[in-house]
């Protein structure tokens, strides 16, 4: 496809490229050029570059540059060339690093997936293919692990999570509030979970990528950089549990009214017998283990990672509300008793009363998780049972 024709057609999508750039003097001008055989509306962060690129940038005088007197991280650079890109009226910005590892001509690949989209509320992600050779093994891994955790805060499967080169609605964008502290690279994340959260679909083009050690300057620090990721991460896990998951629950009982909204949503029926069954077994275990204060967020996270049905783990989870729990932990102790042959005497009264969980902690806690593997057992065949016979009640009919 002809460049003239990508012109055209990043014209009338309003797009621009930002560049955020610190300290690439090597390889700033090539990517530069790549990009001007696309288009001029170049928008060009400075992040407080201390080498030669103040001077490299005198030479195109035809683009938008802003510099900034001190280095704040790429995630800073980004959001200033958002609000820069929509004060100037563009829609939508491709954002590529200026180190050297992206290739402009793949800048095609973005407009056209998107000018065929028939869904334009989208935020598209180069994919760089880590499983090929030519990928550094850290980089490799740090997108496996960054993936996996954009998969238990979303329920997306992306194949590169980690990838700088995209395509963001910008203007949808806009009134999304971005947290302050994601100056570095994990705002990339905290961009593609919130896009996701605020109705944005997510999607995802091949690009090529280049590592050269000789040229390439990398400013992401692994420990630094991968800390503030896993916080991150852990904070859209918890917002995630306790509140995008009952919002979009609340909405669709809005939407759908209690019957529907009761078949569809609570109990699936579109699931299968064995998934719900499953379901109600991690409820119950997670419910009857010793992991009080953290049940919620932990079946939670385990049905979505296993991909089971979340409201029905959540219900089954609740087996030890308050008043059933001195009778939960007197069956564990007892059963505790069985497996190491002791008698530590309890009765619900002295559990009620004068209860010195310390004094037989391994008891209580082996009891706690052979009970609960037991009743999750129980209750997950029982329900295997259950809604079989119903599904097949359903298919008769």
């Amino acid at each position: 496809m002809s460049e003239n024709n990508i012109q055209l057609k990043i014209k009338q999508l309003r797009c621009c490229v930002i560049l955020p750039t610190y300290n690439n003097e090597l390889t700033l001008c090539r990517v530069i050029d790549g990009v001007l055989n696309y288009t001029n509306n170049i928008i060009v962060i400075n992040d407080g570059s201390t080498d030669n690129t103040s001077l490299l940038l005198e030479n195109y005088p035809n683009i938008e540059i802003i510099h900034k007197p001190k280095n704040t991280g790429k995630g800073s650079a980004l959001k200033m060339g958002f609000q820069r890109s929509t004060s100037l009226g563009f829609e939508y910005a491709i954002t590529l690093d200026t180190d050297g590892q992206h290739y402009p001509d793949d800048i095609p690949n973005f407009v056209n997936s998107l000018y065929e989209s028939l869904n334009k509320n989208i935020l598209i992600i180069g994919d760089r293919n880590m499983n090929n050779a030519d990928v550094f093994a850290q980089s490799a891994k740090g997108n496996r692990v960054s993936t996996f955790w954009m998969y238990a805060t979303t329920g997306l499967r992306l194949n590169d999570s980690q990838s700088g080169f995209r395509l963001y609605p910008v203007k949808e964008m806009h009134t999304i509030r971005f947290l302050n502290s994601t100056k570095k690279f994990e705002f990339e994340i905290e961009a593609i979970v919130k896009s996701f959260w605020s109705g944005i679909d997510i999607k995802h083009v091949p690009i090529k990528v280049l590592y050269d050690p000789e040229e390439r300057v990398s400013h992401f620090r692994p420990f630094r950089d991968i800390s503030r990721m896993v916080v991150l991460y852990t904070w859209f896990l918890l917002v995630r549990v306790f509140y995008i998951t009952p919002r979009n629950l609340f909405r669709k009982f809005k939407k759908k009214g209690f019957k529907r909204f009761i078949v569809e949503d609570l109990i699936r029926h579109q699931d299968s017998s064995k998934k719900k069954a499953l379901s109600i077994a991690l409820g119950v275990f997670i419910g009857l283990s010793p992991l009080w204060g953290f049940q919620t967020i932990i079946v939670l996270f385990l049905a979505i990672l296993f991909r089971l049905n979340k409201v029905i783990s959540f219900s089954f989870s609740n087996i030890s509300f308050p008043p059933l729990i001195p009778f939960v932990i007197l069956i564990s102790f007892k059963v505790g008793d069985l497996f190491f042959g002791t008698e530590t005497n309890y009765s619900i009264d002295s559990i009620k009363e004068n209860f010195q969980l310390t004094n037989h902690l391994k008891t209580y806690l082996v009891g706690s998780v052979i009970f609960s593997t037991l009743a999750a057992f129980a209750f997950g065949l029982l329900g295997y049972l259950v809604f079989s016979i119903s599904d097949k009640k359903n298919t008769d009919v």
